[in-house]
């Protein structure tokens, strides 16, 4: 296993996740109800795997090796803009969230950004596998992605956000408005 395959493997919970916020935002459009407590899990998996931990990743050791070789410098740049837009969206997911939960009526609004988030994933996914082909095949030695891998393995509390970041999607996945 390399640092790229657990990038990669990254990518298909961040899909399990899409899926999720797919279905809740049809929900919420559709006028179903949807615990707020559910989505505020779907904020918890965006703000602590997504940006705590996958971008972090990437941000502080995938791209900076990439980057060292003078390669691939205004993809990693658009990334890392792209990964800025994506925690502002979260940002105002939580906000009219909050809103929502004091009373005000803040449906659309988190519909809305649920919508732009799902859809931000999607295309920000499928350029990055494109980017980590290119860096695995054109950049990045055996021992390179070793490194990395052993770098990433060796955060423990990683291992324990992971573990419950994986329940709340597979609690997610369980619940009657997700299945219907």
């Amino acid at each position: 296993m390399s640092a790229t395959d657990i990038l990669r493997q990254d990518h298909l919970k961040i899909k399990r996740l899409e899926k999720i916020i797919v279905r809740c935002y049809q929900k919420l459009y559709a006028g179903k109800n949807i615990p707020l407590s559910d989505i505020e899990k779907i904020n918890f998996v965006i703000a602590e795997f997504l940006d705590s931990i996958h971008y972090s990743r990437e941000e502080d050791s995938y791209f900076a090796c990439v980057a060292s070789y003078d390669s691939l410098k205004d993809e990693i740049r658009k990334f890392m803009i792209e990964h800025e837009f994506s925690r502002r969206i979260a940002k105002n997911i939580s906000k009219h969230l909050q809103d929502w939960k004091q009373g005000k009526d803040s449906r659309e609004p988190v519909a809305r950004f649920l919508r732009t988030y799902s859809i931000y994933l999607e295309d920000h996914l499928k350029k990055e596998e494109e980017f980590f082909n290119k860096a695995e095949a054109q950049i990045l030695s055996k021992e390179e992605e070793q490194e990395m891998y052993e770098q990433f393995q060796s955060v423990m509390a990683v291992s324990t956000k992971m573990t419950a970041i994986l329940e709340q999607i597979e609690y997610l996945e369980k619940q009657y408005w997700f299945m219907s």
